[in-house]
């Protein structure tokens, strides 16, 4: 039987380097690629045939959740992708859900229970970790796709002209996109609001 072909996103080395390492001896699983980032991922997926993405969430450049959008909009075959976060926050969630992943699992789980999960997505099934159940429901917050996206850049110390040149919009728009977010949350100003945001899973 052939193994499943895994890409493990995570930005912290030496999280994917156990990561990677415990996967290939679970038995079943190839990691043909490890990356620490959405976009070194975008690479990787179209230099490589990948059956199953595992991603965390909060990465530079793109996050898991953009990730998982872009990886949707992609030709057949697309890989199954399950997020692996800490993060049980309901905004998470529940746009994970919203952009129809396959799974979302908690790093604390033990390694054999993160393996029989992948395997079991692989058999076309969705796995959520159960302690998520009273979240399913959760709003996905006031940002659209690129507000939120404005707001991670500006929280990652960005100026409006760096945003800009990323989100391929004119500085006044940067300007006035953010100065509206910041209005909406009742944040004092782009620290704040990118705070608020955070914590409730809306980035």
């Amino acid at each position: 039987m052939k193994p499943i072909r895994v890409l493990v996103a995570e930005d912290q080395g030496m999280v994917l380097g156990a990561l990677s390492a415990l996967l290939e001896l679970q038995g079943g699983f190839e990691v043909v690629a490890q990356v620490m980032d959405g976009e070194a991922a975008q690479q990787a997926l179209r230099a490589h045939s990948i059956d199953l993405v595992l991603t965390d969430i909060e990465m530079p450049g793109l996050t898991g959740l953009e990730l998982a959008a872009w990886i949707r909009q992609q030709p057949e075959p697309r890989p199954r992708i399950v997020i692996l976060t800490t993060f049980s926050r309901q905004g998470y969630l529940s746009r994970a859900r919203e952009l129809g992943v396959d799974g979302y699992l908690l790093k604390e789980a033990p390694s054999d229970e993160l393996a029989r999960s992948l395997k079991r997505v692989m058999r076309g099934q969705s796995v959520f970790d159960p302690s998520l159940e009273g979240l399913a429901d959760a709003d996905t917050g006031p940002l659209n796709d690129r507000e939120r996206r404005m707001l991670r850049l500006a929280g990652d110390g960005l100026t409006t002209a760096e945003i800009a040149a990323r989100v391929f919009r004119s500085e006044g728009t940067v300007r006035n996109t953010l100065s509206d977010v910041i209005k909406r949350l009742g944040a004092r100003n782009r620290t704040e609001a990118t705070r608020l945001a955070r914590e409730r899973g809306w980035l």
